[in-house]
Parts: C-alpha cells; sequence; structure tokens
C-alpha cells in the first residue's frame, strides 16, 4: 500500500493507504472526504474533484495533460499546483503524497 494524505479545507488530514493503480479521487470518495464531489466519477469531464498537490511532490506528480489542463479553466482558484484528483494516479514512488482540498469546488 502506498500512503497518502489528503488535507480537507478545514485542516482535517485523512491519512490512507491506498491501493497503487488506484487514483486520488476514487481514496477520497472511499474515505468520504468533504469538498470531493467527483460528480463525472473520474472522466476528467469536469472540475469537481480539485485538489492542491504539496510542493514537496509536484515533480513526482507532474503536471497536467492537455484534457485536464482544459477541465482546471472550470475550477476556483486554480494555482500552479493544481491538479485534478482523478487523474493522478497512486503508484509506490508516491508513497506520502500530501494534496489539499480548495476551499470550494467548480
Amino acid at each position: 500500500m502506498t500512503q497518502l494524505t489528503i488535507v480537507a479545507f478545514d485542516g482535517t488530514r485523512f491519512d490512507i493507504d491506498a491501493e497503487p493503480g488506484s487514483t486520488v479521487m476514487e481514496n477520497a470518495v472511499r474515505n468520504s472526504v468533504p469538498g470531493i464531489d467527483a460528480e463525472c466519477g473520474g472522466a476528467c469531464a469536469c472540475a469537481t474533484c480539485h485538489v492542491y498537490v504539496d510542493d514537496a511532490w509536484m515533480t513526482a506528480v507532474g503536471g497536467p495533460a492537455p484534457m485536464e489542463e482544459d477541465m482546471l479553466d472550470f475550477a476556483v482558484d486554480v494555482r500552479s499546483n493544481s491538479r485534478l484528483s482523478c487523474q493522478i494516479k497512486i503508484t509506490p514512488e508516491l508513497d506520502g503524497l500530501v494534496v489539499t482540498v480548495p476551499e470550494r469546488q467548480g
């Protein structure tokens, strides 16, 4: 398992044992993390699973693909470390990944 930490907007930390191959969004939904709406179910067709990747993890996670960049246009308060959590696949290399949920989704 890979350790994943999702920090809700109110500061509540969700420390999750994430299965490699799953996505950050799937783990957030399974663990009832508030603020991850995931309206499209992970199809990269909305911006309701927007998260901020901790700066220390930006290189390991990488940047968004063009389709994800298009969807981020619909997100609220997009930053340089914004990603859609449905597009971040859990790998052993991401053990310890930390992401934060924004105040509201698009």
